[in-house]
Formats: C-alpha cells, structure tokens, sequence
C-alpha cells in the first residue's frame, strides 16, 4: 500500500493532557504540510484547531466522554453540541463501559443514540477499548452500535491499555460486515503497522504517529502517544 493511500485514511491526532497551545499549533502545521485530512484534539483545542486549518480543507474531530466513558449520557451530549458549535466535524465517544460490564445493553445503546442525534449527521465513531473486553463483549458492543446508528467502531483510546491488534480489527470487520466503519487505533507506530491493520479490515488510524508511518523517520512531530 502507498504512503499516500494511508494519508487519507488517518486521523491525526495530538491529546495529550499536557498539550500547549504552540504544541496545537505545530501540530496543525504538520498536518497542513503532511497533507492529514482529519485531525484529532481536545475539546478545550476544537475552536483553536479549526481556525488554525479552516482554510486548508481538513476536518477537526473531537473525542466525548474521553478517555474512560463512565460520564451521563447527558454530559456526552452537552459535550458534543459544545464541540460542533466550536468547529468539531466528527466525532469519537467512548462507550459506557461499565454498563457494557453490567449487561445493561438497553443503557449503553442509548448512550451511543442520544449522542449521534447529537451530532447532528457528523461522522460518529464509538471506542470500545477492546483491550478490556471479552471476545462476546466486543461482539455484543459492534451490535449495539449498529443499532445505534454510528459510523464506526473504534478499537481503542491508548490511554487505557492495550490498543489496536490485528485479530481485534478482523473480528470487529466480521462482526459489522464490509459496510460499516473500522477504526483502529492505540499502538500503531509504524509503515508496517498501518498496512497490516487495514488488510485486517481498517478503513480508519487514528495515531499521533502519522509522520512516522508516511515517512518511515523515527523523528516525530510536536508530541507522541500510543494514541
């Protein structure tokens, strides 16, 4: 797979908790020069973010309930129309995890629905950190989201362990079918990491190792995470 193929399928991201407002704005500089068309940072980043790349097509997007999921159902709401309202173009929330754990299906499909009305037809996304998951649990999660109406399923956030394996984005690719959103991310690192996460059946990455994965340097831009 070419380098500029993986360019249009990566969402770039930079959230760490101690990021700078000069970190965010290097940070869109190398997207801007990388040619990334999908940016990730945080809530508090949304507004700066999408006027620093207004102008140069790229979209922002903002994770909600980040990064444990346990917040209500009413403050993933308010989070996201306060994101939209700010410049946000897509959306990555993390799903209610212990009610996952609990059984409580009917809640953690509900969760995932009040937020994708929310979003008012923005391309949504639904982290299920797979890494703290059963087999059946990633199963009955992909589900539920379908259900509920979201775009994507999401392997993972990187700030809770483990992260996007290769087996995990084939089950998720067999539990949703060909047409519905794959996205893996936490761990991917390299050219070779990206390449064989999609031929597993991701058709998103989300990495803050975007330069290093186009260009194969080791050297990395403003910060670097296993998101």
């Amino acid at each position: 797979m070419k380098t500029d193929g993986l360019v249009d399928l990566i969402d770039y991201t930079l959230l760490s908790p101690t990021a700078t407002r000069e970190n965010i704005a290097d940070f869109c500089k190398e997207t801007i020069k990388y040619g990334f068309k999908t940016v990730f940072v945080n809530p508090y980043y949304v507004s700066y973010a999408n006027e620093f790349l207004k102008d140069n097509d790229v979209k922002v997007g903002v994770p909600i309930g980040f990064s444990l999921g346990g917040a209500t159902t009413k403050t993933k709401v308010a989070e996201t129309v306060d994101a939209i309202k700010n410049g946000a173009r897509e959306i990555d929330m993390l799903i209610n995890l212990g009610a996952l754990k609990s059984q409580e299906y009917s809640i953690v499909k509900y969760d995932i629905q009040e937020v994708v009305k929310a979003s008012q037809g923005l391309i949504t996304k639904v982290i299920i950190e797979t890494a703290l998951l059963t087999r059946e649990e990633k199963m009955i999660a992909c589900n539920l989201i379908m259900e509920a109406e979201a775009d994507f399923v999401k392997t993972a956030t990187g700030f809770n362990g483990g992260g996007a394996t290769v087996d995990d984005v084939a089950l998720l690719r067999a539990t949703v079918g060909k047409n519905f959103g794959v996205k893996a991310a936490g761990g991917i690192k390299t050219y070779e990491d990206a390449v064989n996460i999609v031929k597993a059946g991701a058709n998103r990455i989300g990495t803050s190792n975007g330069i290093k994965i186009i260009t194969g340097n080791n050297s990395q831009g403003s910060f670097e995470q296993s998101y």
